[in-house]
């Protein structure tokens, strides 16, 4: 929506992750096994494409958006997302994106990694049960049969293991900009932003 409003395209960097844990999932791959990431990375081919203002991700050229939503897939790119050869072969990516201007970029590391110089960066925070309320109706929306406490299984562990890992752990860079949504609709949380960028 924000990006919508501005005129910008949208970026949703989890995304990529999220694709190529698809397809480690898909081939059956140990989420432990650097050898077999590396190679997968080596031999994927991950590509952005802007469709209506959206960066869609394509995995060796086939649009996966809709199979990659799932909580399985959400834990599985958190996992392989703690080993530097996939971090590198997407931040790449994302930067060469990036690079292009125009960006709302979405993603647990935008500001303290990806894009570090950013004009505007927005830490947005919620309490854990507004996230999984929010999450589990999200879900339910697209139809997914899902149980809340798988939701908040799930999202208590990923986390833990965002903010522990060693390389880009989750955290709100010190010049950002940090909203509290608890109270928020996504509607309101545009026009804070929008009203921030446009007093600044």
């Amino acid at each position: 929506i924000l990006a919508k409003n501005m005129n910008y395209i949208y970026l949703d960097t989890g995304a990529l992750y999220r694709a190529l844990a698809y397809k480690a999932l898909k081939l059956k791959i140990s989420l432990e096994d650097v050898s077999a990431l590396t190679n997968l990375c080596s031999t994927t081919d991950v590509v952005l494409k802007n469709i209506d203002g959206q960066m869609k991700v394509f995995v060796d050229g086939k649009n996966v958006e809709e199979k990659i939503r799932t909580e399985e897939v959400s834990m599985a790119a958190s996992k392989i997302s703690t080993f530097i050869v996939v971090r590198e072969k997407l931040l790449n990516l994302q930067r060469e994106t990036g690079a292009q201007g125009g960006i709302v970029a979405e993603g647990r590391d935008m500001g303290s990694v990806v894009f570090p110089h950013a004009d505007y960066k927005f830490y947005l925070d919620a309490q854990l049960d507004e996230r999984i309320k929010r999450r589990y109706k999200e879900l339910l929306d697209k139809c997914v049969s899902v149980e809340y406490q798988s939701i908040q299984k799930d999202m208590l562990a990923r986390d833990k293991q965002d903010k522990q890992r060693e390389i880009a752990p989750l955290k709100a860079p010190d010049d950002a900009v940090t909203i509290d949504s608890d109270n928020l609709t996504v509607e309101g949380v545009v026009d804070k932003i929008i009203s921030y960028i446009s007093i600044k």
